[in-house]
């Protein structure tokens, strides 16, 4: 499900660029021109570099955007999972979601993080 750590991209140092959740929708691969965003635990990753999986009529479109991480928790598919709020995961789904943050910080550059 997560993969292997094989063939890890080199990336870059990472950046503490703030986002609101508003600002992020701008990133959700719309435009052919603009880079794809999701954010994990607060973290904004840039995805850009695998548009085929995370660009419009992709599998994993749904999370671009927002901070997806209720549904990498509870391994959901539904757009309404699709939001930063945790309250009340088990401690099963946060080891989920954890896993999917380390999934993410090692594959993609980090270029910020969401703010209120």
């Amino acid at each position: 499900m997560f993969g292997s750590n094989k063939e890890l991209p080199q990336l870059a140092p990472p950046l503490d660029t703030p986002y609101t959740l508003e600002e992020l929708k701008k990133y959700d691969g719309s435009s052919p021109d603009a880079p794809i965003y999701l954010a994990v635990k607060g973290v904004v990753f840039d995805v850009t570099p695998r548009r085929e999986m995370y660009g419009p009529g992709s599998g994993y479109h749904i999370f671009t955007g927002k901070d997806a991480s209720r549904a990498l928790a509870t391994s959901s598919l539904k757009a309404e999972d699709c939001i930063a709020n945790i309250d009340g995961i088990t401690a099963e789904e946060m080891e989920t979601l954890n896993k999917w943050y380390d999934f993410f910080s090692k594959r993609y550059n980090t270029v910020g993080r969401i703010v209120e």
